[in-house]
C-alpha cells in the first residue's frame, strides 16, 4: 500500500523505515548527526512548517504532515489491505 506523505507525494508503506516527529529529532544531537550523514535524497515536501521526517531507503522526506497523523494513516492502510 501507498502513504500520503505531503504533497502529492505517495511512499510505499514497506519502503518506510522511520517516521521521526520533527521537534524530537531537532533537539537530539544523535538524530541530527544521522540525518547529516546520510546518502539519500532530502526532499522538502512543506512550504510551511516542517511537522515530521520520513525516512525510507532512497530518499528522506520532510513533511508538512504530523507524524502522529501519517501512523494512523499507515495503520488504516495495513488493516484495510486484509
Amino acid at each position: 500500500m501507498y502513504l500520503h506523505v505531503g504533497e502529492e507525494v505517495l511512499v510505499r508503506t514497506r519502503d518506510i523505515i522511520a517516521i521521526l516527529d520533527i521537534e524530537s529529532a531537532s533537539s537530539s544531537p544523535f538524530m541530527e548527526e544521522f540525518i547529516a550523514r546520510q546518502d539519500r535524497e532530502i526532499i522538502h515536501l512543506a512550504k510551511g512548517s516542517v511537522k515530521s521526517i520520513v525516512v525510507t531507503g532512497n530518499h528522506i522526506y520532510y513533511s508538512p504532515l504530523a507524524s502522529g497523523t501519517l501512523k494512523k494513516r499507515s495503520q488504516k492502510l495495513s488493516v484495510q489491505e486484509f
